[in-house]
């Protein structure tokens, strides 16, 4: 009788516990971002009605969500718009002042920086990574070279150390050695044979690659991947919130679409996208196939402009401008640099088939998601990240919401918008296009001459979108006011309301204009 009445007892008591103590699941949506990789905004065939191929997945996810018209990348380059989009934080303001990171690089995301991930993991979600790191790793060495690395041994400062549970990808860009895959923390298959550069359009440099190793799998293999964590994740009986990261390596070069796109798109690049939107079509499917659609946070976008290696000239001359008619292209402070595709879908909460003119980033998303979950952040986590929450609703946004908004180039020149007004802080495009000191071996064989150029930039987009006329001249006000607003964002840390916050400060000729704007 008495073992009875405590068998009883323990059913009754030990569900109660096991309740009390399992985290309580938040208020908030499944999060999935879909991040490409030098994809134009006039390649989105929603963004751009001339595009030589169409979009349609894309434009599904546009027709059933939200497409802001004037969201930017936090620089025209891979590595510090991946730091900005996971910290909420502006690039430059770490080690980081100009250019990217290769395949050997250490890690950049400071240790012990709360990032989204992480964030979003204390408060009950599951976190994966799927793609391209490109945010430096802490590589176990084999010898003092760069290329030294024992394959062997787990690496440190990935996404694993960063606030995610699982990751499967690659180090950096497609064409950046080492080609190996990795896992967690780990590779998979150290690498077995060597590869040689490749010429144009398939654009990869030499270095070792792995026994499982091959380009034209990644796109797919990254692809499938996600589908199953979604299945997985609609099979688990916990059913916690989660949050997918989806950094696609495509279409950034090697150029590599498969035969079923390439058979019936005019250009290699072309077919690329076509697949990268074929893929998003079959997430999506997944998505809706589980029942998770309704209940998940969908953000598709691109990491900068579109690239000059994937045949500006030949585009134009078909009819096609990936830059959607924006000036310059990646790695530029002009617009087509950093304008980009966003677009975001949460059913029941975001307005099919609306638009939004205001201007964000991918340094956004952190607050957005702090705010959907009624989560205060530390004064010293994402100190440029202002919530998009009242914009995705079809609100206007709140007074406290960031007015200006600061684009970076390849070189680590300045740019920084407010309302119609940009101002950029340099002569020239502070990349690859004209004018320009490091010139895109694709489409300008030498630098330019610099000489006679006005030291400051300034356009009305409102009346000029492909920044044809340097107003400086014609308003020195509007120039002090920017360079005031800039010098301010810089030295306080933050663009943020909240204490300001350290950064780093040494080795930044990108700055010798700061002097010029107040003591």
């Amino acid at each position: 009788m008495i073992a009875r009445l405590l068998g009883l007892l323990a059913a009754i008591v030990l569900p109660v516990a096991a309740r009390a103590a399992a985290p309580e699941r938040p208020a908030g949506p499944n999060v999935m971002v879909i991040l490409a990789d030098d994809m134009g905004i006039g390649d989105v065939s929603a963004l751009n009605p001339r595009s030589l191929w169409r979009t349609p997945h894309l434009d599904r996810l546009a027709a059933e969500g939200m497409t802001f018209t004037d969201a930017h990348s936090s620089s025209g380059v891979c590595t510090p718009t991946r730091y900005t989009l996971l910290t909420g934080r502006y690039s430059w303001r770490g080690r980081l002042k100009r250019g990217v990171l290769n395949g050997y690089g250490a890690p950049l995301i400071e240790p012990g920086r709360l990032t989204l991930p992480g964030f979003l993991r204390s408060r009950g979600y599951t976190t994966a990574m799927f793609g391209k790191w490109h945010l430096g790793l802490d590589w176990a060495k084999s010898g003092s070279g760069p290329e030294d690395v024992d394959y062997a041994k787990s690496f440190g400062g990935g996404p694993v150390a960063n606030g995610f549970d699982r990751f499967i990808g690659i180090s950096a860009s497609l064409d950046m050695p080492p080609y190996v895959w990795l896992r967690d923390d780990r590779v998979t298959a150290p690498p077995t044979a060597r590869v040689g550069d490749s010429p144009a359009p398939r654009l990869w440099r030499a270095g070792p690659i792995g026994g499982d190793f091959r380009m034209e799998d990644v796109q797919p293999r990254l692809t499938r991947e996600t589908i199953d964590f979604v299945a997985g994740q609609a099979a688990s009986r916990a059913r916690r919130p989660f949050f997918v990261y989806l950094a696609l390596a495509s279409p950034h070069t090697p150029t590599l679409p498969t035969e079923e796109f390439s058979a019936t798109t005019p250009t290699p690049y072309g077919a690329f996208v076509r697949q990268l939107d074929a893929d998003v079509g079959a997430i999506l499917a997944a998505l809706e196939k589980h029942g998770l659609a309704r209940d998940t946070l969908v953000v598709f976008t691109s990491d900068n402009g579109y690239a000059p290696a994937g045949d500006i000239p030949r585009h134009r001359d078909l009819g096609h401008d990936s830059s959607g008619g924006f000036r310059g292209s990646k790695s530029d402070a002009f617009e087509g640099g950093h304008r980009v595709p966003f677009i975001a879908r949460w059913p029941g909460v975001v307005p099919a088939g609306s638009r939004c003119a205001d201007v964000v980033g991918h340094l956004d998303l952190f607050a957005t998601m702090a705010a959907i979950l009624g989560a205060p952040l530390p004064p010293n986590t994402a100190e440029d990240s202002s919530s998009l929450l009242e914009l995705l609703r079809g609100e206007r946004a709140p007074e406290s919401r960031r007015r200006s908004l600061v684009h970076h180039s390849s070189e680590g020149e300045f740019a920084i918008r407010e309302g119609d007004w940009k101002l950029i802080l340099g002569p020239g495009s502070g990349g690859w296009s004209p004018p320009t000191r490091s010139p895109s071996p694709w489409t300008q064989p030498k630098p330019d001459n610099f000489d006679g150029l006005p030291p400051f930039q300034l356009y009305h987009l409102g009346n000029d979108p492909k920044e044809t006329t340097n107003l400086a001249d014609r308003h020195p006000e509007v120039v002090e006011r920017l360079g005031r607003l800039m010098r301010a964002t810089i030295e306080r840390g933050r663009s943020t309301p909240g204490p300001d916050q350290p950064y780093e400060k040494a080795g930044w000729p990108q700055t010798a204009w700061i002097s010029r704007f107040g003591p």
